[in-house]
């Protein structure tokens, strides 16, 4: 358990928690935590998949410009942009079902936090960008890249040239966001997907995540060569033998994998 960032863990899904009040700002200190706090939960086999929450208030409004407005172009280039860059990363990297839960604003940082997720779940009154224009610069923790993946560059760019706030709905609409719910809801609504996972083929979620993702920065051939090998080698697994067992002698929907 870290200062800022804790991970809870309770039947199958783990909670990784971003807690530095009031705003959850996003300091190197946080960010090296959230590193810590990806490798324990892609560690622990007791953890189906994973909820991102910054609590009842907030996500995150970003990252802490009190800390980066004093760093030069020399310090930013060596260190701190690959901190940005890595823990960021390691967040994307967690080979499990993964859901954002956003409640307040999830603005910079933060918005890139969120988009590290597999899916997000939105409070009603939610506020998410990426204002980083505003500062004279741009999104340094995988903001231009994802977000532009994740809606198309059209309206990344709208996003990130304004660097304006979008409501719940509007986050909705663009693909942003999966769900919105009330406010006081989110976190059970994001737990409660979470949970789906539990029990599930651990195996073929992890190779279903690392497929998807990894054919996106590849050409189609090279994608359905990626697709391929995670396919044959789940031939490999005592869940497939158990899956199309059940599905043949019980149907659809019955079987109890092992995670093996």
């Amino acid at each position: 358990m870290g200062e800022f960032v804790r991970v809870e863990t309770e039947d199958g899904v783990a909670t990784i928690r971003l807690d530095r009040p009031k705003m959850n700002a996003l300091n190197a200190r946080m960010q090296r935590e959230l590193i810590e706090a990806a490798g324990e939960v892609t560690a622990d086999d007791r953890v189906a998949a994973v909820v991102l929450y910054g609590g009842e208030r907030v996500f995150a409004a970003g990252a802490d410009i009190k800390e980066m407005a004093p760093m030069r172009y020399a310090e930013m280039a060596a260190g701190h942009s690959r901190l940005l860059q890595d823990f960021t990363k390691a967040l994307a990297a967690i080979p499990k079902p993964v859901i954002a839960a956003i409640t307040g604003y999830a603005l910079g940082g933060g918005l890139e936090v969120a988009l590290t997720a597999d899916f997000r779940v939105a409070g009603e009154g939610a506020k998410v960008g990426q204002p980083e224009i505003q500062l004279g610069i741009i999104p340094g923790a995988g903001g231009t890249q994802r977000l532009a993946r994740l809606v198309g560059p059209s309206k990344a760019k709208d996003l990130i040239f304004s660097g304006r706030h979008v409501a719940a709905d509007e986050a909705l609409a663009m693909g942003l966001v999966d769900r919105v719910v009330p406010d006081a809801d989110v976190y059970t609504a994001a737990r409660e997907w979470a949970a789906s996972f539990a029990g599930g083929p651990a195996i073929a979620l992890r190779a279903a995540k690392q497929a998807v993702d990894a054919g996106l920065e590849v050409d189609l051939a090279t994608g359905l060569e990626i697709e391929r090998v995670q396919f044959a080698a789940l031939f490999a697994t005592e869940d497939q033998k158990d899956g199309m067992k059940s599905f043949m002698e019980e149907g659809p929907g019955k079987a109890t994998f092992k995670g093996r």
